[in-house]
């Protein structure tokens, strides 16, 4: 039986329920603890709030999460642990490396001087799979990369190579970032080049674009689609979102979709000007697809249990690794 690592140890694709597939307890940009006159919140009000978030998300039956925080963006899997322990949820972590835009890149930059980089990444993911991170034995239960506004970066190919290595010796998914719902495809193809089983592969913000010929191709070409950022209508409207996904859904990909909001419930520095987080989070915070996406999508035609399979079906099948 395949077994999926969570923060607290391991589960099984059929224990995890429903499951939001990208959702961030933290997220801090790379210099972010450098700006000590706009600090987040508290460890115990990080804690908390994370705790409230996710009795919120019981309360509407969802079960499991994927935060995939990559290790350079802040990533904190104590305080996941601590978290999921408290709130007896099953929440899977992340190993991997963000786009270079946002990265840790000036490091593996410097390093790429002297040679590939690509064993060095794949070695850190492999070991953080496998052994845990950073000595606490809290291991990673996926691997998340990303790219920018355009093609792959020589640096974003490194990263990509480095996650095809550590997939293929351990096993785990990949789950990607992508900005505007562009360059998934090449993500697919890149990974796929590279040994990577298709179905093994989450296309994630593939919401960000209506552009029909681009999710078919990526659906077609065997990965599954994240619709991961309901209620960011900022990056792209809900109501364009709904109507690719329900498209999707009638053209037979439903199984091939998961969903979830991308929302950021603390930050290490507060990037954004007073008031303009309160005022998203109205919005974007992960109960909102099943309190306000859900029905839409019941008006635009999807049913019941095709909505109840983007939740359940579909990640329990993914971290399965079934063929679909």
């Amino acid at each position: 039986m395949t077994e999926i690592q969570t923060v607290t140890g391991a589960t099984t694709p059929e224990r995890l329920g429903r499951t939001l597939m990208h959702e961030h307890l933290l997220v801090g940009y790379p210099g972010s603890d450098v700006d000590w006159v706009n600090p987040g919140p508290s460890r115990r009000e990080r804690v908390e709030r994370c705790v409230d978030r996710i009795e919120e998300m019981k309360g509407l039956g969802i079960t499991a999460m994927l935060d995939p925080c990559p290790s350079d963006l802040g990533r904190d899997v104590e305080l996941m642990a601590e978290v999921a322990q408290r709130t007896r949820f099953q929440l899977i972590c992340a190993t991997g490396l963000y786009k270079e835009a946002e990265g840790a890149t000036p490091y593996w930059k410097f390093k790429m001087n002297f040679g590939s980089v690509v064993d060095a990444m794949a070695e850190l993911f492999v070991r953080e799979l496998t052994e845990g991170v950073r000595g606490t034995g809290i291991r990673a239960g996926i691997i998340k990369v990303g790219t920018g506004h355009g093609p792959l970066t020589a640096y974003e190919r490194a990263v990509f190579e480095a996650a095809a290595v550590a997939s293929l010796a351990t096993g785990a998914p990949i789950t990607t970032h992508t900005d505007e719902g562009r360059y998934g495809d090449d993500q697919q193809a890149f990974l796929v080049e590279h040994g990577v089983p298709a179905h093994r592969i989450v296309i994630g913000h593939s919401c960000g674009t209506s552009d029909s010929a681009y999710h078919d191709k990526i659906a077609r070409n065997g990965s599954y689609l994240g619709f991961d950022r309901f209620g960011l209508d900022v990056l792209h409207p809900d109501a364009e979102r709904v109507a690719s996904l329900a498209r999707l859904v009638k053209a037979g990909f439903g199984r091939q979709i998961v969903v979830s909001h991308d929302s950021v419930w603390c930050w290490n520095a507060m990037p954004f000007p007073s008031g303009i987080q309160e005022q998203m989070e109205k919005i974007w915070n992960p109960t909102h697809f099943l309190r306000r996406i859900a029905p839409r999508l019941r008006d635009a035609g999807v049913s019941d249990p095709q909505i109840d399979a983007l939740l359940l079906d579909n990640p329990r099948r993914f971290f399965a690794g079934e063929a679909l």
